[in-house]
């Protein structure tokens, strides 16, 4: 089939290359415009953007689908669009130009977790089980008829960045099959059936840790932001960051927030029992190992997060 692929971040990238391992012609790429990256602030193509140039396939860039941009996708021609991750809604008067319109691949369980960050919120709300969705894009958030779905269990010390990457590449053979179906005839779009709940996008502050709450929620919480938006803290009134941490179940007698050093190890309180960090990167510095940043404290026994 002829595809328009629309997509932006890493994530989407597996999609691509299946659609391409499956002898789809992309017939053009729609992604969001350059981005300022890095210290620098180094306007930097997307990752999608940088593998269309590489492959050398027609590149629409654009932060919505404005009237530019449907005139762009309308001249493509497009049998089907075949969306990941693009980072925009698609208007309703964009919906019917590809003949099988917009099949969406959306990394949750559908109608679990509609929205921006379905992964991030599944691990912070503790989710045995997870997957990804292909639905038939309309004019509500993530409300459209499924094609199909697959199911990924939640591992124990997963981060969202992990689990994204597992079900990218699941989902992009998912997303494969379901334009294969469609090519073939097979396939009919079903509605959405379940508990509907919501998965907004993560706030810089959803990163912060509050020490009064247990250490199974605390735990969640930094897996489910960590790599984005990052998980947080302060001390002395600045921001320090966190990787993923370890709870111990047998350390209780540390206040929310009290920090204790044993061994190698660096314990913080929470509302239920301890929990052991991982990496730490303070304010200005590069990410450290706990060890290594707490020998570098005064007083460890009055040091607490605020």
């Amino acid at each position: 089939m002829r595809i328009l692929f629309a997509g932006t971040p890493a994530a989407a990238l597996p999609s691509l290359e299946a659609l391409r391992t499956a002898g789809h012609q992309i017939v053009a790429v729609l992604t969001r415009p350059d981005a300022p990256l890095g210290r620098k602030r180094i306007l930097t193509p997307s990752p999608v953007a940088a593998r269309a140039a590489e492959l050398g396939l027609p590149v629409i860039k654009a932060d919505k689908v404005d009237a530019a941009a449907r005139e762009a996708v309308t001249a493509a021609r497009p049998e089907v669009a075949a969306i990941v991750a693009y980072g925009a809604l698609v208007p309703e008067s964009a919906l019917s130009i590809p003949e099988h319109g917009w099949v969406n691949l959306h990394f949750s369980l559908l109608p679990a977790w509609r929205g921006a960050a379905p992964v991030q919120h599944a691990l912070i709300h503790g989710d045995d089980v997870t997957g990804a969705s292909t639905f038939l894009l309309d004019k509500g958030l993530d409300t459209g008829n499924i094609y199909g779905t697959m199911t990924e269990t939640v591992r124990p010390t997963d981060t969202s960045e992990a689990l994204l990457e597992r079900l990218s590449h699941r989902g992009a053979v998912l997303l494969a099959q379901t334009i294969d179906g469609l090519a073939a005839g097979r396939l009919t779009a079903l509605p959405q059936q379940g508990e509907v709940s919501l998965a907004p996008k993560l706030t810089l502050e959803d990163g912060r840790i509050d020490w009064r709450q247990p250490a199974l929620a605390i735990d969640r919480r930094v897996r489910g932001v960590t790599a984005e938006p990052g998980a947080w803290t302060q001390l002395s009134g600045q921001r320090v960051k966190l990787g993923p941490v370890v709870p111990r179940p047998d350390v209780t007698a540390l206040a929310p927030g009290q920090l204790r050093t044993e061994a190698r190890a660096v314990l913080v309180g929470t509302g239920s029992h301890a929990v052991e960090l991982g990496l730490v990167q303070p304010a200005g510095k590069k990410s450290m190992k706990a060890s290594d940043w707490a020998r570098g404290l005064a007083n460890k026994e009055d040091v607490v997060f605020e």
